[in-house]
């Protein structure tokens, strides 16, 4: 990245950089040109700080230039002045300058060359435009994503046999491997000391779930007021093909209700409009959903024709308490794309979180392979609390997403430098526990060349 910006540097000086004259004459602006996002943007009058200063201070990382986090409660539109730093919109309006006013030409004292002076204007202006607009195209290119598939969702739970019988008898999964690492094997990924654990996969579809029982030093209990605007929220959303007959199937079986029913999400919001959704509890209140897609949402595979009731695991939603400083971690260090992002609110929100009020800022992200990573960050009501500054990897309100990875040791040294928290200590060598900006438990997992490439076929 440090050769990338200096390139930038010399070919934008190069090309769209001020040349020396015999007489001072008037600053002059570039010529407008469409942005690469597909819309335009105004440009700023002048600029404050050069795009290469803006792009290496971005460089730096969530851990040195984090955006600024809004005040909690407080609802600010997304394109407020105080929802995004100025340092943001500066990098927006690096990457787009917007419509100026033609520069007048004033050729009186040029030096003479080949081409008269407004033609060689212009052909510096469109040097420059073309070599910025591919620097910046090829730039992710250049910067390959760090997390190359998301993977197992894993939950800690107080009772595995108990949570084995909920999950493949109330819900269809299937038991793929059971294990019993020895003594002490896991304390060094976990941060824990004389761990013993009990862990099992098991299978929905093409996506993956982890359960893990600790048979000592057992931690806490999911807090009984836990609530869905809480910072240490997370779940999974279950595709269904059938809402009315997946809720009956739950409702059967007498499961804890989070949302009143069934909600379907109204026809305004162009997003998610259509959307069926409900939330509910596993036996240790572990909160899940089940999500029906209509035609045209979601992802094309769940209107696959089948006969099966629940297809897979679309995403793991998790709370947030700002986007921008999640995405600076997710996008920035990680490398997921944003697939998507919309807001929702309205009765029919409220009815689903059991929230009051609630209007969400949902931001879904992508790796290459496996489910999204979904925020919600709720814009509106305040009163969502922080994750306990002494919680532990042996609580069952710790819930860990498995990322896999080609380089665990250029990943963790780049994530330190950034500031990012460990849950595992130095000593866990192709393995390692992050948490997010807000808490969130992030398992990197090495990958081999070989095992990328197969799982690509």
């Amino acid at each position: 990245m440090r050769k990338q910006s200096a390139f930038l540097e010399v070919v934008v000086s190069k090309f769209a950089g001020a040349r020396r004259r015999r007489n001072p004459r008037p600053s002059e602006s570039l010529p407008s040109f469409p942005s690469i996002r597909g819309d335009a943007a105004a440009a700023p009058p002048a600029f404050q700080q050069s795009c290469e200063e803006i792009a290496s201070a971005s460089e730096r990382g969530w851990g040195q230039a984090q955006p600024q986090q809004s005040q909690r409660g407080r609802y600010a539109p997304r394109n407020s002045p105080g929802h995004r730093t100025d340092q943001h919109a500066a990098a927006l309006q690096c990457r787009a300058p917007g419509t100026a006013a033609r520069p007048t030409e004033h050729c009186a004292n040029e030096p003479s060359g080949f081409f008269p002076c407004g033609e060689q204007n212009a052909l510096w202006a469109l040097g420059a435009r073309v070599a910025l607009a591919f620097l910046l195209l090829v730039a992710p290119i250049a910067a390959p994503a760090a997390v190359r598939e998301v993977g197992a969702i894993g939950l800690t739970v107080g009772d595995l046999d108990r949570a084995l019988e909920f999950y493949t008898k109330i819900l269809p999964f299937e038991k793929m491997s059971e294990s019993t690492p020895a003594p002490g094997e896991a304390d060094e990924l976990l941060g824990l000391h004389n761990t013993q654990l009990r862990t099992a996969e098991l299978k929905l579809g093409d996506e993956r779930i982890t359960l893990t029982e600790h048979l000592t030093n057992k931690g806490r209990y999911i807090p009984a007021d836990s609530r869905s605007l809480d910072l240490w929220f997370q779940h999974i959303a279950i595709v269904v093909r059938d809402m009315d007959a997946a809720y009956g199937q739950l409702r059967r079986a007498k499961v804890k209700h989070v949302s009143t029913s069934p909600q379907t999400l109204p026809a305004w919001n162009k997003d998610a409009g259509g959307i069926k959704a409900f939330y509910f509890r596993d036996l240790e209140d572990h909160v899940l959903e089940i999500i029906w897609f209509p035609p045209g949402k979601g992802d094309p595979r769940w209107q696959r024709p089948t006969t099966n009731l629940f297809l897979g695991i679309d995403h793991t939603a998790i709370v947030v308490s700002d986007t921008d400083k999640s995405l600076a971690f997710y996008r920035g260090l990680l490398g997921l794309r944003v697939a998507g992002e919309g807001e929702n609110h309205g009765v029919e929100q409220e009815h689903l979180n059991q929230v009051f009020g609630a209007r969400l800022h949902i931001t879904g992200l992508r790796a290459e392979r496996g489910p999204g990573i979904e925020f919600l960050e709720y814009v509106t009501p305040p009163g969502g609390r922080d994750l306990a500054a002494d919680a532990k990897s042996n609580d069952l309100i710790f819930w860990n997403t498995h990322l896999a990875v080609d380089d665990i040791s250029k990943l963790s040294a780049k994530l330190r430098e950034s500031g990012v928290t460990f849950v595992s200590k130095p000593g866990s060598a192709h393995s390692q526990i992050v948490r997010d900006p807000d808490g969130h438990a992030m398992h990197l997992d090495e990958v081999s060349a070989a095992e990328a490439i197969s799982a690509q076929r």
